[in-house]
């Protein structure tokens, strides 16, 4: 048997192609039950999102091809549009690669831990259409040991590399529990909804959404359980924030120096801490002359983020260490199966040889032969057959002048070595 890794990312494959590749919530159970009946292939997980579509499967070797035909067929993709973007990966290699996935080694953003969840998610998808057992069951749970590993032992995730999670970063400077704060949120774009998850995952329960059109404040505030109102009602509620983070396409500051001055009054001066990610800006820059108020600009995002990026450069290069060794012990672990089955076999098939010529000896005593005369005979028997595949190779060996093959063979053969 063999481990294979096939697919695509954003690294080799455009956008148009990832998302003819992917595989649906609708069609994932359809596909692994198709993919797990194709001839060799015994185990199968299917990783799609919208940066990959990757293939895991333990099958028969030479069957890869088996798994790309199907990929085609199953997307009516020509094999022209395909060839020059897939990517496979077999045994160690297609260990190493999960590995770096799931530890977020190989993503657009470096580090990022959406990946791990989302391994999981096709994981536990292929588990339940009894899809996965054996080794790639626990390829994939030592896969998920290999992240968790990273994550404790590296600076991998400790350091925001995307605008909403530097901003949210940022805040936790200031605030040591989010989760006692009230945040501000100025529009209702994507970034804005990649910052409000970001709070969410740091316990931030009151949040409220300002934006121009109340429609899509609301569906935002729908997901988070979040306050609405428009841009014109901001000065009215812009005291009750500790945190504002802002996000629009307006040509025009929304917040000025004025507003701002006139919530600090109202929260006694209780310090509010002010996040304007937008281009251009959202918040006068006047604010930050307001003792009270700590503004911070997308520059100064932008700095975290370079030096946080190469924070995460030098945690990668550690962590590929940690993937190099837990690769290596799961291909000990992996090789030692096959050991298993050849042991076991040799031994079944010694024991066959055994067993017939007990059988033999036996009849032969029971039509009167002398049972000396008998077990002699079982013994020169038992033995040619036993040393019959032994003697081959040696003969072999020697005649092709092999010496590292011949003491291969003496030792395997617990034979003393030449005096």
């Amino acid at each position: 048997m063999s481990l294979l890794a096939l697919g695509i990312n954003h690294n080799t494959a455009s956008v148009a192609l990832r998302e003819r590749v992917a595989f649906g919530p609708d069609r994932i159970d359809r596909a692994l039950r198709e993919l797990v009946e194709q001839p060799g292939v015994s185990e199968a997980v299917i990783v799609s999102t919208c940066n990959r579509t990757e293939l895991y499967c333990s099958l028969e070797q030479g069957q890869g091809e088996q798994v790309l035909n199907w990929l085609q067929r199953f997307h009516a993709l020509e094999a022209s549009e395909v060839l020059s973007a897939i990517y496979r990966h077999q045994d160690e290699e297609a260990v190493r690669h999960l590995m770096r996935v799931a530890c977020g080694l190989d993503s657009l953003v470096l580090g990022e831990p959406q990946i791990l969840g989302q391994i999981k998610q096709s994981y536990a998808h292929a588990q339940q259409a009894d899809a996965v057992k054996g080794s790639l069951e626990r390829l994939f749970q030592k896969s998920f040991s290999v992240a968790k590993r990273v994550r404790t032992d590296t600076e991998i995730g400790a350091s925001a590399v995307s605008v909403a999670f530097a901003a949210v970063s940022l805040a936790r400077r200031i605030f040591s529990d989010l989760s006692q704060t009230k945040v501000l949120l100025v529009g209702a774009g994507e970034t804005i909804e990649l910052v409000a998850r970001h709070l969410r995952e740091q316990s931030v329960t009151r949040m409220m959404v300002a934006n121009r059109t109340l429609q899509r404040a609301q569906l935002l505030a729908e997901e988070f359980g979040a306050q609405v109102m428009t841009l014109e009602e901001i000065p009215d509620y812009l005291h009750e924030a500790d945190i504002v983070i802002s996000s629009t396409a307006s040509p025009l500051p929304i917040i000025g120096k004025g507003m701002v001055e006139r919530a600090l009054k109202a929260r006694r001066f209780k310090p509010m801490f002010l996040v304007d990610i937008a281009v251009p800006r959202d918040i006068e820059a006047e604010v930050d002359e307001l003792s009270d108020a700590y503004l911070y600009t997308v520059d100064d995002l932008q700095g975290i983020i370079e030096q946080n990026l190469e924070t995460r450069k030098r945690a990668a290069a550690e962590a590929e260490l940690i993937v190099q060794e837990e690769r290596d012990e799961f291909m000990g672990w992996y090789r030692s199966q096959h050991s298993v089955d050849l042991i076991r076999d040799y031994r079944h098939q010694s024991q066959q040889v055994a067993d017939e010529e007990l059988q033999r000896a036996l009849l032969a005593l029971q039509q009167g032969e002398n049972a000396e005369q008998a077990l002699k005979a079982m013994a020169h028997r038992l033995t040619n057959k036993l040393i019959h595949a032994p003697t081959q190779a040696l003969r072999q060996a020697a005649a092709q002048g092999d010496s590292h093959k011949l003491a291969q063979l003496r030792q395997v053969l617990g034979l003393s070595q030449e005096s």
